[in-house]
């Protein structure tokens, strides 16, 4: 078998938002282990150099001529509003997949050649490629799209403008349309949610895999926090944008309750940035709890396993999270967790390592958290013993992929698998090559 992979990521930067770490990571992990050309876009060439030396094995791509006039359409269109921005601000993919093509093809005549193809980012199922004209097997992923909007939480989602999302099905159909012909391909699907938002034939050669995973050397299981009472506060954690449909509205509002109500004291760390933090910090003093609230604004990604071993529990109130990493994060680091029992925290959080909110509306959802984390509260033995359990899950091989390394162990198995496949489809009718 070829041993060398041909990667195209679209986004693909350390410490340049979730999905560009995703690209990232996935580069950074397979280089060590096999010869690989990368190509990406322009706008991630700065934080690579930052990191690695740029040799003649990465090349870039340059549409911000169309992606900057797109964003500030987007901006003047939708201000404030980050999923609106990003969405429309990133349709230069579709132009960025057809010269990643004609890059491939001008380095293959120059005589280079690769095994096997993986498209790990974009994560969506609405962003085809036509890469598969280069005959080559095919992996495309994980995916973590094609999730619904939780009923009752209207007036939260369209703050996001969400019905944005209607548009992606364009894709997904023009995407479906690209890669009808495809048999060496599979494509990796992150929720059962992004499965059935897959076409027909892209379902029956899917296999699941989470987008996102943890480094355990980073993540590790530390001792819990002195345990909370009268005299020590209940330390919660917040990881993530500062956006509506991130529910830090109702965490606030929780653990003001815990603060008036029950007359116990509370310590909330939030970190993130984004378009909605004035506001969050707003309601926080409106409230009269900016004492108990810490808003840290946008932190390194090598802080965050600190401020997870310092927490007793963590909490993503979130009422549409696609993924949900961060809660893989804080279980490595032995903490519980509390999520809404929807998208991705609902296949990630057992009984035995959090709660999972069931809501149908917001006040439904804030007398749940607040409950929650009231009993972390009264019962701190049985909320350690969750995240003692949730260390063990997270740093157990899983076939899910919850390490970046159990990922690329099975990347490497599906390269192979599609050699095979490749060999066996080459005795009966030779590929053509692009």
């Amino acid at each position: 078998m070829n041993q060398h992979l041909l990667m195209v990521a679209y986004q693909c930067g350390p410490d340049m938002g979730s999905v560009s770490q995703i690209g990232w990571e996935w580069y950074q992990g397979m280089v060590q282990r096999r010869p690989v050309t990368l190509i990406t876009h322009e706008r991630n060439r700065a934080a690579l150099a930052a990191r690695i030396a740029l040799g003649d094995t990465i090349h870039f791509i340059d549409t911000e001529w169309l992606a900057g006039p797109l964003y500030r359409i987007a901006c003047r269109l939708f201000p404030g509003r980050e999923h609106a921005i990003f969405l429309l601000s990133s349709l230069d993919y579709f132009l960025f997949d057809r010269l990643a093509l004609r890059l491939a093809r001008r380095l293959r005549r120059q005589g280079q050649d690769w095994g096997a193809v993986h498209v790990p980012t974009p994560v969506s199922s609405a962003a085809g490629t036509c890469l598969d004209r280069l005959a080559l097997p095919l992996l495309r992923g994980p995916l973590n799209c094609g999730l619904g909007n939780p009923q009752g939480f209207d007036r939260v989602l369209q703050q996001e403008s969400q019905w944005l999302n209607h548009g992606r099905r364009l894709g997904q159909w023009w995407s479906a349309w690209l890669e009808r012909s495809c048999p060496l391909r599979i494509t990796l699907a992150a929720t059962q949610a992004t499965r059935l938002a897959l076409p027909a034939v892209q379902q029956k050669q899917s296999r699941m895999l989470l987008e996102n995973g943890i480094d355990p050397r980073r993540f590790v299981a530390s001792p819990y926090p002195p345990l909370p009472s009268p005299n020590k506060p209940l330390k919660i954690l917040f990881v993530g944008r500062m956006l509506a449909v991130k529910g830090v509205e109702f965490l606030l509002l929780a653990v003001a309750q815990l603060k008036k109500q029950e007359g116990i004291k509370v310590e909330l760390i939030l970190a993130g940035n984004g378009g909605k933090l004035a506001d969050f910090k707003a309601q926080a003093q409106a409230l009269q709890i900016e004492q108990e609230c810490h808003f840290l604004g946008h932190i390194d990604l090598a802080a965050i396993p600190a401020l997870m071993q310092a927490c007793h529990v963590f909490c993503l109130p979130s009422i549409r999270e696609s993924g949900g990493a961060v809660l893989l994060e804080a279980m490595a680091c032995a903490r519980p967790v509390i999520a809404f029992n929807f998208g991705g925290p609902a296949e990630l959080v057992t009984p035995e390592v959090g709660v999972l909110i069931d809501a149908d509306s917001p006040s439904v959802l804030l007398e749940q958290l607040h409950a929650a984390l009231f009993n972390c509260y009264l019962a701190p033995e049985r909320w350690r013993e969750m995240g003692r359990l949730g260390a063990l899950r997270i740093h157990q091989s899983n076939q899910l992929g919850f390490t970046w390394a159990d990922k690329l162990d099975v990347a490497e198995k599906l390269y192979a698998e599609l050699a095979e496949q490749t060999q066996l489809t080459a005795y009966s009718s030779p590929l053509r090559r692009a």
